[in-house]
């Protein structure tokens, strides 16, 4: 999403690099194309103006450190102001009660639907018990959906495809947790257009109702400025607590993110990628900050590390690298779980220095559909012992994966050299000699 403003963000802060001081007239040049780069990527006016200007003042005020280049000193005070302006720090939800009552609101095909499918995986990843409740009784599609996504990630959705009254399925969803012991009930509500004026009194009835502990307003940043409109619109009658934004890798100009915080004066609390249930991440203001200037995001990689990879399966995997027992069966478990941390061009892209090599690149991944084809095509024995796979048996392969000979040695190849890194490596850690190369 942010690719082409990190491009002129990046062009911006070029004409400082070389320079040996801040100055009145080399920032004038540089904050004129940062405003552009900001108003171009769909940024409210005002806020790039007031943001720049901010910036300006900044880079002035301070004085350029001899061990500091007055173009790092730059992209510093861009990323502390580009952080503030998206909130300064991460907001928790709030999840407090019993149950805790979550009500999501948005317009139609914001991704409402699939973002509480996911806030129900993240919260019983927490090991919370948690309630769905379908309350749109304008799209019987949207009910279906809700069980689906239910069904995917083991949590129990409340529905009266009936009942034609939003506020008395609320309620009901409520009474029905109480009765089962959930912690939390998320109510996902019909969408609606800002002009509508029933279903806006309809889904404020709603709020009164249920007294929900938290009110989270989706909006799709595809639709850039417009986003920032409406969240305005829905501000003034629900009084929301938070901002989840949705399709966050799609290709927009980002002045959703950029600009919301300031105008409806509410945080981001979410921001979702993608349609797989895992592709949720809280919202750091500092963390995104970082990655509008290319700088990556370590921390938000480790941790959807941590939540995709299964701990014993990491134990036992480790152990068969250290005996040199890795085979295809591993690779492909692996190569699984890689799947489930989300978007692989995005999760490259978070990687110091890799945004830009990957942004042309075409990865996704359906780029693992050839290799997961070979594998499965591959006997118990084969995948245990990859040396045993001669002309004949490649050819059987090739043919039964829908690939060619070309991409199945490549793949035997890869994976060999693979196995003799992991070798060399345990024979080092063994003589001690990684251990002494790490200090």
């Amino acid at each position: 999403m942010f690719d082409t403003l990190q491009d002129k963000l990046n062009k911006a802060i070029k004409t400082l690099k070389g320079q040996g001081r801040i100055t009145e007239i080399n920032v004038a040049t540089t904050i004129k194309e940062v405003r552009r780069a900001l108003t171009d990527a769909d940024v409210n006016y005002k806020v790039a103006k007031d943001i720049t200007d901010r910036i300006r003042d900044k880079a002035l005020d301070r004085k350029v450190l001899i061990s500091v280049e007055p173009g790092q000193l730059f992209v510093k005070i861009v990323q502390e102001e580009l952080t503030e302006l998206m909130g300064g720090e991460a907001e928790g939800i709030n999840i407090k009660g019993d149950p805790a009552v979550i009500l999501i609101a948005g317009l139609q095909g914001s991704g409402k639907t699939t973002f509480s499918g996911k806030l129900a995986a993240y919260l019983k990843k927490q090991g919370r018990s948690v309630l769905l409740v379908a309350d749109d009784i304008y799209r019987p599609a949207a009910i279906d959906q809700l069980k689906v996504l239910g069904e995917q990630v083991g949590v129990e959705v409340y529905a009266e495809p009936d009942n034609k009254d939003a506020v008395s399925i609320a309620l009901n969803g409520i009474s029905h947790a109480r009765k089962t012991g959930k912690k939390v009930v998320i109510v996902d509500t019909a969408g609606r257009l800002a002009v509508d004026e029933a279903m806006m009194k309809e889904i404020e009835a709603v709020k009164r109702a249920i007294s929900p502990t938290e009110t989270l307003f989706v909006v799709d940043s595809m639709t850039g400025q417009d986003a920032v409109n409406t969240a305005k619109t829905f501000n003034d009658r629900l009084n929301f607590d938070g901002v989840v934004l949705t399709k966050l890798d799609g290709d927009a100009r980002g002045g959703a993110a950029l600009s919301i915080k300031s105008i409806v004066s509410k945080p981001i609390k979410f921001i979702s990628t993608g349609e797989k249930m895992e592709a949720l991440d809280v919202f750091y203001p500092d963390r995104m900050a970082s990655r509008i200037l290319g700088m990556g995001d370590v921390i938000s990689l480790v941790e959807r590390a941590q939540q995709a990879f299964d701990e014993d399966e990491a134990k036992r995997i480790n152990a068969k690298m250290r005996k040199n027992q890795f085979d295809f069966d591993d690779f492909l478990s692996q190569l699984q779980q890689i799947k489930k941390m989300g978007n692989v061009k995005d999760l490259l892209g978070m990687i110091p220095g890799m945004g830009k090599m990957v942004k042309d690149l075409d990865i996704d991944n359906d780029s693992f559909k050839p290799i997961e084809a070979i594998i499965s095509s591959m006997t118990p024995k084969e995948r245990a012992r990859p040396d045993m796979i001669d002309g004949s048996r490649k050819k059987r392969i090739a043919a039964g994966s829908g690939t060619d000979l070309t991409q199945v040695n490549n793949l035997l190849k890869q994976f060999d050299e693979m196995r003799k890194m992991m070798k060399k490596m345990n024979t080092m850690q063994a003589s001690g000699k990684l251990n002494k190369m790490m200090k």
